[in-house]
């Protein structure tokens, strides 16, 4: 188990170099640069350069990348040029509200995926398995952004049952708290569902067909108890494997998601930052969400590892 935490830990390293220069060198090949929202039309070149030299850009592009990592493994990300103040401390505050968003709907994706696929797998060619089918192609189609609008339209403007947007600390009520998250979260779990649910049929389909199941129904045990005790525990090994692809699909979803319901996320913080080329601001959110990432992927791997012995053997 040791070495294949060494492994894992070392693949994650290596991945995170490579996302974190991948991130440097894109953002520098966008045409602009800070300079030109925080000064004027009428800014003369000498001020455009006197700017551009104490936020540090009239550096060679080797040096700039240089500078930027001994920052980062000294854990300081740099300083927002139009927040004007840490991007560690930016990121930190936002955070809370972007990983809240992503692990509820990543809760409900795979909670409802996988009911909604064990359900069709036990009504196999019939209607509740064509009927989930169906909800899960729906769920697979259609953009998150579009569900969200839809919900906006219907439950918070239609019924006024939720708000139309911003965000409530859970500090303040944890009633308001929900509420201000069930939207946005529910728009980007049922992306997912449709998924999860596929996977935990085709699953739950191969191991109802395995010999020790038939060996369980010959011995007159009950459906139930087979479905429960033998299917489940197995079925659910595959659903494990694409938990991480989904965590990276709901982290990135967040960023428009947030955009949707004007929730002041890091998506939000990110997007505000690309649009102003608050380049700081952009590289340190990007890494951020890229660690986040990693982690749980991390974390899916050691369970994987865990429930399937084999994994461990490779």
């Amino acid at each position: 188990m040791i070495r294949f935490l060494a492994r894992r830990l070392a693949g994650s390293a290596v991945v995170f170099l490579l996302v974190s220069m991948l991130t440097f060198a894109l953002i520098w090949l966008v045409p602009g640069d800070p300079t030109t929202v925080l000064l004027e039309a009428s800014a003369t070149p000498e001020q455009v350069e006197r700017l551009r030299g104490a936020l540090g850009l009239d550096k060679p592009l080797p040096l700039q990348m240089l500078d930027w990592y001994r920052r980062v493994l000294s854990g300081d990300l740099g300083r927002s040029i139009l927040l004007n103040r840490s991007v560690t401390e930016a990121l930190l505050e936002r955070l809370p509200v972007t990983l809240s968003i992503a692990a509820i709907a990543l809760s409900l994706a795979v909670l409802l995926g996988v009911a909604a696929g064990i359900l069709a797998a036990l009504f196999h060619n019939r209607w509740p398995d064509q009927l989930v089918m169906v909800v899960a192609l729906f769920g697979l189609s259609v953009p998150d952004f579009w569900l969200g609008l839809l919900f906006i339209l219907v439950f918070a403007l239609g019924l006024g049952w939720f708000p139309t947007g911003g965000f409530s600390p859970i500090e303040q009520g944890a009633l308001d708290w929900a509420r201000s998250i069930a939207l946005p979260a529910l728009a980007l779990a049922l992306t997912q569902m449709g998924f999860v649910a596929r996977m935990a049929r085709a699953s739950m389909l191969d191991v109802l067909s395995q010999d020790f199941v038939r060996t369980a129904d010959a011995k007159g045990l009950s459906r139930r108890y087979i479905v429960l005790r033998h299917g489940l525990p197995n079925a659910l090994v595959p659903v494990l494997t694409v938990i991480g692809i989904i965590a990276g699909a709901l982290l990135g979803g967040t960023v428009v998601i947030e955009q949707v319901f004007s929730i002041p996320g890091v998506g939000r913080l990110v997007i505000g930052a690309i649009l102003s080329r608050d380049f700081p601001v952009i590289q340190g959110g990007l890494l951020f969400l890229a660690a986040v990432y990693l982690v749980v992927n991390l974390i899916v791997d050691i369970l994987y590892a865990a429930v399937d012995p084999r994994v461990r053997l490779e």
